[in-house]
């Protein structure tokens, strides 16, 4: 397959890390685009979002964490976009699967997406490499357990139905939050009727403190540490209100805060929990006002890093 360097992908460096070479190995973390938008259902665009996500994050300065107190950028670098056919959902899962592997096993790799469908490859490669099923925590307005996408068989509302049918997941290890969407009870109730939970948005109503969070932050954590299965973070923007996170494809109103999701990211991923990657999806650029949305998205990603930090340096003390 011939390679294109498509004119959409970004030029830019998350956090203005180094570019990965030969030593990447030696460096913590990795952060890789996937600049795809082509199992979209509604409004395009999120194959401009690792750009504007690396963009917003310049602004983090010394990329130091008032909580944690710990910078990635000493144990980051950024592989850049990767470089992946654009028409066909099929033919990108599979150049996506056979490229993310190899990075998967040398770094502890965030990935810029993109649409939702991108989070599918991801976890067959993560399943290959650990040798077990994982646990997801899931952010997202949409349950994404279609059983279809509007009639075709794969699309970024149906890889968490195919994860759990291709064993990829523990069904009891999967954790949504911010689920809000119209769905049939079938497509909305099927985390938990598998044995897994799906929290609404209107669970968390009115709860936006660590302390008020705190019996959902205790719940979550059970939940996956009982999975004893390595976790997964994939974060949809659209988990967010649209007041706070205008630039997604399929925006949803009465969802979360932007203090909410950083409230629970920052308990959460500081946690003794086994995390072993970050997915950031449905940052659609074109329909962004003032880059709140790519702001929330680096930041989003930056407190997972850093919190990772923290619960690293947590172990060791």
């Amino acid at each position: 397959m011939v390679q294109h360097a498509f004119a959409y992908l970004s030029q830019q460096r998350f956090l203005g890390a180094a570019a990965c070479d030969g030593n990447a190995s030696a460096i913590r973390f990795g952060v890789a685009g996937v600049a795809w938008d082509g199992a979209v259902t509604n409004r395009p665009g999120a194959r401009f979002g690792p750009g504007a996500i690396r963009q917003a994050s310049l602004m983090l300065c010394d990329a130091t964490h008032p909580l944690f107190d710990v910078s990635p950028t000493g144990q980051l670098c950024d592989r850049g976009d990767l470089l992946l056919p654009n028409t066909s959902l099929e033919a990108m899962r599979a150049a996506l699967e056979t490229q993310a592997q190899p990075l998967l096993a040398q770094q502890h790799m965030v990935w810029l997406g993109g649409d939702h469908s991108i989070t599918l490859s991801l976890l067959r490669a993560l399943r290959l490499l650990h040798g077990q099923p994982l646990a997801v925590l899931h952010f997202d307005a949409h349950c994404d357990t279609w059983i279809d996408h509007f009639g075709e068989p794969s699309g970024h509302g149906t890889w968490v139905y195919e994860a759990v049918r291709e064993g990829l997941v523990v069904p009891h290890g999967v954790v949504q939050v911010g689920i809000r969407s119209s769905a049939q009870r079938a497509a909305r109730e099927y985390v938990n009727t598998i044995g897994g939970r799906a929290i609404t948005a209107r669970e968390l109503r009115g709860l936006e403190s660590p302390s008020q969070l705190a019996p959902i932050t205790a719940d979550i954590r059970a939940r996956l540490a009982a999975s004893g299965a390595p976790v997964y973070l994939t974060l949809d923007i659209d988990c967010l209100d649209p007041a706070f996170a205008p630039g997604t494809g399929t925006p949803e109103p009465g969802g979360l805060s932007s203090a909410q999701v950083l409230s629970l990211l920052e308990e959460l991923c500081a946690m003794q929990l086994p995390f072993v990657g970050m997915d950031c999806v449905e940052v659609s650029p074109p329909y962004d006002h003032a880059e709140l949305t790519a702001n929330i998205a680096a930041l989003c990603v930056w407190t997972y890093l850093c919190a990772r930090l923290a619960a690293d340096k947590s172990a060791a003390s």
